[in-house]
């Protein structure tokens, strides 16, 4: 199966680029002109790269025709962090640059498109997410998610193209950006330093990364599958539990300095999606425990602690980005 992955250098899409290659996928890859592509490390010999900005995407159009993906893979996005998330250049770069793609992929002949949505599109909700909340996006992020999952889905639907959308929570996991909470807290204890933290009193819904890439790659392969699915691990814990139990793995004498920083004025408190949807549709469950998903993420960073790459060996700015998407 020839595809198409953008993002593909980041934290999600690396390990989603792998998973294909793992099923003899024909992977062409769609990354910024300065991205590093460490993550990628030990599979670019088995990968076509094409550098070119989403804002900027028909620069990509003649190779793109030449891969011929059958299967697309929408991840890149500009201004995923929470500084960004109200950034006009949300809808400036990532609506108009998505839908240049999606006029670029359909004629050269794909046949299944397969986007990443975020939690940011339901805005402040009470209780468990499911599909048919209503879409209130709080930020021009999840404004600007809701306009282009929406128009890909109408123009998908008039070209005939099969149509995915995953609205995803948060992922944690190696390799991870240290602008997350999970690898900053641990790069600080790893030095030996107390972090200053929120309460930690958010009930957040966190799925493994490795998890998040095979729901991609089997929602691509579920004929049956299509429209919208939330994504996560279907749990939600505490924030204060993930990080006591992050700190225990590394060193229980350390300190956290929980409530010395204040909730950030958007502060999401409570973040669980139903994942039954998504599980009926393609058979997909998370594989790995949030346990050993830490441990294993504890376990990376240690091995790596020295630095083996400069995008991971600055010393981790104050903790405090949740992840999310």
């Amino acid at each position: 199966m020839r595809t198409l992955v953008t993002g593909a250098s980041g934290h999600l899409g690396s390990y989603l680029a792998k998973r294909l290659l793992r099923e003899q996928w024909d992977v062409t890859a769609l990354v910024r002109p300065e991205s590093d592509l460490w993550r990628l490390e030990g599979a670019l010999d088995r990968i076509r790269v094409v550098r070119a900005d989403l804002a900027d995407v028909s620069k990509a159009a003649p190779a793109i025709a030449q891969a011929r993906p059958e299967v697309v893979f929408h991840l890149a996005w500009q201004g995923v962090t929470s500084a960004f998330r109200n950034d006009p250049q949300q809808f400036e770069a990532n609506v108009t640059g998505s839908l240049d793609l999606f006029a670029i992929v359909r004629a050269a002949g794909c046949q299944t498109w397969v986007g990443v949505g975020s939690q940011a599109e339901y805005g402040r909700q009470s209780g468990v997410l499911s599909e048919e909340m209503p879409l209130q996006p709080a930020t021009a992020y999840g404004a600007a998610k809701v306009s282009i999952g929406s128009q890909i889905q109408t123009l998908s639907a008039n070209a005939g193209i099969r149509y995915l959308w995953l609205r995803l929570l948060a992922t944690y996991g190696p390799m991870d950006d240290e602008r997350h909470v999970i690898p900053a807290v641990i790069r600080q204890l790893l030095m030996g330093e107390s972090p200053r933290l929120t309460p930690g009193e958010q009930q957040w819904d966190y799925l493994f990364v490795e998890d998040a890439a095979d729901a991609l790659y089997r929602s691509a392969i579920a004929p049956e599958a299509r429209g919208v699915y939330n994504l996560g691990s279907g749990e939600s814990h505490s924030v204060r539990a993930i990080l006591e139990h992050v700190r225990d793995l590394i060193d229980p004498a350390l300190p956290l300095r929980f409530g010395e920083l204040p909730y950030s004025p958007d502060q999401i408190m409570a973040l669980q999606t139903s994942i039954d949807r998504l599980r009926r549709a393609t058979g997909w469950s998370p594989a790995t425990s949030l346990e050993t998903g830490l441990a294993r993420t504890v376990d990376w960073y240690k091995a790596h602690y020295e630095g083996v790459h400069e995008g991971i060996a600055h010393r981790p700015r104050a903790a405090g980005s949740s992840g999310t998407r």
